[in-house]
């Protein structure tokens, strides 16, 4: 088959997909990936051919406490007009080399537009939380504050029908996440999922799988003694006054900090480095979350997901409503702690969260069954099967 892979360049979006596709191409299948050229080099090592799109949807900002109305309908904008902005050359490309079915992220609408104009056949990744008739996903991903009569919001919906109805296709086909396809594969157990027993066949539960960032270790060395693994994500990470608590925090004390600040960050900022502290913009995060007593994350859902793989204990300091998600759910499933992140973290209580989750002795045993259920899952195996299956069943229609 020709498979035509679509997802919005975002490293939380594309990275859970690239182990189904390297299972894909391993299995004699032709992948497309269309994406920005940013992730290059990862989607050459998955066995696909890059289509290259100049696609670079805006800034995800949020407030110190939580993202905002006016936040989230700014993302929703940028990402709408970034959409029409690369829909004329997608549409071009794939209509002179149809593929037999196009696997789109949930919030990437350029796939789901692409297959009801080219009448193909769709299968939904979906890196988070899915979402059905009878579980709204709205729920998770709108801040607390949601105004739909924010003048921003409405520009958004206003806009998001207009492309729908400029290309011809039917408004659904810009739902995003609250559209289902035919088959929808969600990287995550169905343990870990929000009201999980309320999914059909329709929805497999593949687990999540980070084989094409295993082997990335890079000049990182573990240390000896107590490792704490700090890290915000790569989307939103302007945080210095949080960095700024967390060697405060940890200062002189006998754990070793390994703390990735991103990019937004200038490390200088921070004042004096503590000598137990090894500060960097990125680490290898899969090579560190081996050898991590505790992860103090903003619990993204691939970040989540890796520290089950490796049964690490997590704090939770999330920024953006989705991620406050998964915190909750870390901690309503014993796999961790969530910080209240609608006031100052105080450095005494941020240690003694750290120390108390690494105490707790039911943490582990938690960890250990989630990890299990991520195992049997069936990951990218499973995923590619499931493709096969809904290809071959259309095939004897």
């Amino acid at each position: 088959m020709h498979i035509a892979f679509i997802t919005a360049p975002a490293s939380g979006h594309v990275l859970p997909t690239l182990p189904l596709v390297q299972e894909l191409t391993r299995r004699g299948h032709r992948v497309t990936y269309a994406t920005s050229a940013d992730f290059a080099d990862m989607v050459a090592a998955s066995g696909a051919q890059l289509f290259a799109l100049d696609w670079s949807p805006g800034k995800v900002a949020a407030s110190k406490g939580g993202q905002t109305t006016a936040e989230l309908a700014d993302m929703l904008l940028a990402s709408i007009r970034s959409t029409e902005r690369v829909l004329p050359a997608a549409h071009e490309h794939f209509a002179a080399d149809r593929p037999d079915v196009i696997v789109h992220d949930a919030i990437t609408v350029l796939g789901s537009m692409l297959a009801a104009k080219l009448g193909l056949p769709s299968v939904t990744t979906f890196p988070n939380f899915a979402g059905n008739d009878k579980f709204d996903i709205a729920r998770v991903l709108l801040p607390p504050d949601f105004d739909p009569q924010h003048p921003v919001f409405r520009q958004f919906v206003t806009e998001m029908h207009q492309l729908a109805a400029d290309f011809d296709v039917p408004p659904e086909a810009v739902a995003g996440a609250a559209q289902t396809a035919e088959l929808n594969l969600v990287l995550l157990p169905r343990e870990f999922q929000l009201h999980g027993e309320v999914f059909g066949d329709e929805f497999r539960f593949i687990g999540p799988s980070f084989g094409i960032r295993e082997d990335q270790a890079g000049d990182w060395q573990p240390p000896t003694g107590r490792l704490l693994f700090v890290a915000l994500g790569t989307v939103v990470n302007d945080r210095a006054d949080f960095f700024t608590t967390v060697i405060k925090a940890f200062a002189g004390s006998d754990w070793h900090v390994a703390m990735a600040v991103g990019h937004q960050v200038d490390i200088a900022e921070l004042g004096e480095i503590p000598a137990n502290f090894d500060v960097r913009p990125f680490f290898p995060q899969p090579e560190v979350l081996r050898h991590a007593d505790v992860f103090l994350s903003h619990s993204g859902m691939g970040s989540t997901m890796e520290a089950i793989m490796r049964q690490v204990p997590i704090v939770s300091y999330p920024q953006i409503p989705e991620q406050s998600a998964n915190g909750r759910r870390v901690q309503e499933l014993g796999l961790g702690r969530l910080l209240d992140i609608s006031r100052d973290v105080d450095p005494d209580e941020l240690r003694r969260v750290v120390e108390e989750v690494l105490a707790d002795k039911e943490i582990p045993v938690n960890l250990a069954a989630m990890a299990a259920h991520v195992a049997a899952a069936g990951g990218p195996s499973a995923g590619a099967d499931a493709i096969e299956q809904l290809m071959a069943r259309k095939a004897d229609r």
